[in-house]
């Protein structure tokens, strides 16, 4: 006997999510909030990693971090690379970065 199966009456398994059918359906706008969604080569991996690792801003920071240390690092070795205007800017960020943390009762210094 042939195996035949009627429409929704076999082994289906779909996520469905809710509030993605609605967000996109009114073009990712809720209220006052703008949620972006993005686009990504592999938006599973991008989402484990944003859970596992770290939020963009916290990844952004340990960059700057380790940025900060090797520009020390390097000014000793050639001092003309301070007054790189990129050096001057990405230092000045940084500094920025911290007094905003600072202010905000945040140790500037605790990752």
């Amino acid at each position: 006997m042939p195996d035949v199966r009627m429409p929704l009456s076999g082994d289906v398994s779909q996520l469905i999510n809710p509030f993605l059918l609605f967000f996109r359906a009114i073009g990712s706008q809720f209220g006052l909030v703008n949620i972006n969604l993005g686009k990504s080569a592999d938006p599973d991996v991008e989402q484990r990693i944003l859970e596992d690792v770290g939020s963009y801003g916290r990844q952004l920071g340990r960059i700057g971090d380790a940025l900060r240390v090797l520009i020390d690092q390097a000014e000793r070795t050639a001092p003309d690379l301070a007054a790189r205007p990129e050096i001057k800017a990405l230092r000045c960020q940084l500094e920025e970065i911290d007094r905003l943390k600072n202010r905000h009762g945040r140790d500037a210094g605790a990752r």
